[in-house]
């Protein structure tokens, strides 16, 4: 570990040219009296670094200090920039991993291609925090502590021991085999096996890990992405999803397809007294759509429905119906008087 975080901070003062023991510290998330021996030590190993005091001051390579890959060309080393900015290594806790490889792939690029790379991926945006309606996209927080131990396990082939808290249950300590990891917009999921029987684990309900010394039982091969196609496809089969028949404004189609599991059936309503003005179904008096969609659950149906406000009407099952009836009531008294 300290090896890689001395070549580290070579690199950052390579690419920055004066850094201070404070701002290398944050960077390599470490205490300045760490940063303090590490120079210490790369001054002993010969490497030409130096302080300057003052303040502006800090520590500074001597120039000419570098190596070069000249095997990467512009859009490979671009490639590699953007893929950076991507925040999947976040839910497997390779964040800094991540941002310590780059450094050193920006290092040895030769001095031509390293600017032009470093500008056209600032051009580029990949998975900003927020969408165009300004929704916040959070990602699964997990402790980097817990993450490390769920992944050394998987790599090695050991069985793991997780506090895992299932849906609207206590935590609960489990023994797994773990086969893989798997990050789906920004949420990371755990695919093992217990007593045999597939499981789906995702990371940020695991609050504590143990890797085992005995063996995981589960396959040499593995193919992560069939695996993950069964399981979700056994996930929206589930036993209490359900079917819906709704009518709404076609300009809302996609919110609803969107958040629905399965579009069983969908087929537009002839528009009202189309005959009669010679006007057809693309016109601004067209009709609705109708269609039967599959929900998780009876919570995600009225969720779904309810979101929609009179852009769409649920026309069966009765239940959700006057669920909705109901909820309608219940906000209409509430604002119907003055506060």
């Amino acid at each position: 570990m300290r090896a890689d975080r001395l070549v580290s901070l070579v690199l950052l003062l390579r690419q920055h040219g004066r850094l201070s023991a404070t701002a290398l510290a944050r960077e390599l998330e470490v205490s300045t009296r760490t940063v303090l021996r590490d120079i210490e030590a790369l001054s002993a190993a010969g490497v030409p670094v130096y302080a300057e005091r003052g303040r502006h001051g800090g520590f500074a390579l001597l120039p000419g200090f570098q190596s070069e890959l000249t095997g990467l060309n512009h859009d490979e080393a671009l490639a590699l920039l953007v893929a950076g900015a991507r925040r999947g290594a976040q839910a497997f806790g390779l964040g800094s991993a991540l941002a310590s490889a780059l450094r050193k792939v920006v290092d040895a690029l030769p001095e031509g291609h390293r600017a032009t790379a470093a500008g056209a991926a600032r051009r580029l945006l990949v998975d900003p925090d927020t969408d165009l309606l300004a929704r916040r996209l959070t990602a699964d927080e997990v402790p980097d502590s817990v993450v490390a131990e769920v992944r050394r396990a998987v790599f090695a082939g050991h069985k793991l021991r997780i506090r895992y808290a299932a849906v609207e249950q206590a935590p609960k300590w489990r023994t797994v085999d773990p086969i893989g990891l798997v990050t789906v917009r920004d949420q990371g999921y755990l695919l093992a096996t217990r007593s045999g029987a597939d499981r789906t684990y995702r990371l940020s309900r695991i609050s504590a890990a143990e890797e085992l010394a005995e063996p995981a039982q589960r396959p040499d091969r593995v193919d992560l992405g069939r695996a993950w196609q069964e399981r979700s496809t056994r996930f929206r089969t589930g036993k209490d999803q359900v079917t819906v028949l709704v009518r709404m404004d076609p300009a809302r189609r996609e919110e609803l397809v969107g958040t629905a599991l399965t579009v069983r059936t969908e087929e537009a309503e002839e528009a009202e007294g189309a005959e009669e003005t010679g006007q057809g179904e693309d016109s601004d008096a067209g009709g609705w759509l109708r269609l039967e969609v599959t929900f998780q659950d009876p919570r995600h149906a009225q969720w779904a429905l309810w979101s929609l406000g009179a852009d769409a009407e649920a026309m069966s099952p009765q239940w959700l119906r006057e669920t909705l009836h109901h909820q309608a009531a219940a906000i209409a008294a509430r604002y119907g008087t003055s506060p």
